[in-house]
């Protein structure tokens, strides 16, 4: 099974498009998602742990402010209305893709 440094060193160049801030496909896959998950599997769990621990709170405290401005109604009709939501998407994978900088930078 290779590490996750050599899936990194094998990558080419023009895997990654830094005018477009994202994979282009290359070793790990397409979507910022399926990236994510085959860096998480082969990255030191521990860091993965973290930074989903990091990620969680994050959010714990996004619920807390929204609940805290009496706002928990409309933002559960927000979250029923954006299910399909192109903008909701790329937010997501921007989430996906600094999940995984953060993980292959405390991986180096």
């Amino acid at each position: 099974m290779k590490s996750f440094n050599d899936e990194l060193d094998e990558m080419d160049d023009g895997d990654f498009d830094d005018d477009e801030g994202s994979f282009n496909g290359g070793t790990f896959g397409g979507n910022p998602k399926d990236q994510y998950f085959a860096i998480s599997r082969t990255a030191n769990q521990n860091i993965v742990d973290k930074e989903i621990d990091i990620l969680l709170r994050r959010f714990a405290v996004a619920e807390k402010i929204i609940e805290e401005a009496g706002l928990t109604e409309k933002w559960e009709q927000m979250i029923t209305a954006m299910v399909i939501d192109s903008e909701l998407d790329e937010r997501t994978g921007s989430l996906y893709i600094e999940l995984m900088g953060n993980i292959v930078t405390q991986c180096e």
